[in-house]
């Protein structure tokens, strides 16, 4: 059985970088740190830390750490579905992964009335609509909306719907790089607008219906959804935009052949609280008002 004070030990370190500051959290010394994470690498028969600066966990580390906050979610869970809330709290506090495209458009509003009746507060963590399910799958989050379909294990995934993109540019943009209308040989001169390194709609877009890696064309990155539209309304550059966000703009869409739908995916462990359920149940059906 893991020892909780050698487990508390190792994700102190983790969290903080070093043995010095992750005493100092739990107010003993360093040395008692380095005794504790010792202590469990010789139970486990596995080194768990790169000892350097800031302290990384091996591979074995990782496993660890995935293993240590998928029981604190479940500990959490259990704890809220026995008590009805948290035991120093009325809210009910419930961490979920999406990708900025979904927090900038239909998330919030299709969650406004659980949120509100059921005393939810919302612990809502970035990532690429390609990785949130990464995050749900080492225990970082109770649920996430993904690309992925396939549930991983101890999880159910259900399809939410649909979200439309095209690739858009402003009038004076249009006037300025593609007067003639887009082509291979316009577009390797044409600045784009990307969201971030892990985006890889626009790329994926180009390669296939232009044969341009994004090696071949300019680009911006600019990793706000937000400020990415507003990119483009400025006459930055183009780039793919989710329909939902470009209704209530002038944006000018270039062409429908790169017209994409992105199917979207809820994924939550098989064992959750009646808050998450609740949240869940309502998610699936206001989903439907916004998604195609």
């Amino acid at each position: 059985m893991l020892d909780d004070k050698q487990c508390e030990a190792f994700l102190a370190v983790i969290e903080t970088g070093s043995f010095e500051l992750a005493g100092a959290q739990l107010h003993v010394t360093p040395s008692a740190i380095t005794l504790r994470i010792k202590s469990l690498e010789q139970y486990l028969g596995k080194t768990l830390l790169l000892r350097e600066r800031p302290c990384k966990p091996t591979q074995s580390g990782h496993e660890l750490l995935s293993y240590l906050r998928k029981v604190k979610i479940l500990e959490q869970d259990l704890l809220q579905q026995f008590s009805g809330k948290e035991l120093s709290s009325e809210f009910f506090k419930l961490a979920i992964a999406i990708n900025a495209d979904t927090l900038a458009t239909w998330f919030l509003p299709a969650l406004q009335q659980i949120t509100l009746n059921e005393k939810i507060l919302l612990n809502l963590q970035l990532e690429d609509q390609d990785y949130t399910h990464y995050l749900l799958e080492t225990g970082q989050v109770n649920a996430c909306i993904s690309t992925e379909s396939k549930p991983r294990s101890g999880c159910y995934a259900t399809f939410l719907g649909k979200v439309r993109y095209h690739l858009v540019a402003s009038d004076a943009f249009i006037r300025t790089w593609f007067p003639n209308g887009i082509s291979r040989e316009v577009l390797k001169h044409a600045p784009a607008v990307i969201f971030n390194r892990k985006d890889n709609m626009h790329g994926n877009v180009l390669l296939e219906h232009f044969g341009l890696p994004k090696t071949a064309y300019p680009y911006h990155f600019i990793p706000s959804s937000e400020s990415f539209v507003d990119a483009i309304e400025l006459g930055l550059g183009y780039g793919m935009v989710p329909e939902l966000q470009i209704r209530d703009t002038k944006l000018v869409v270039l062409t429908q052949k790169t017209t994409l739908d992105i199917s979207l995916y809820w994924h939550h462990w098989q064992q959750q609280s009646p808050q998450l359920e609740r949240l869940t149940n309502h998610l699936i059906m206001k989903s439907q008002e916004f998604l195609l």
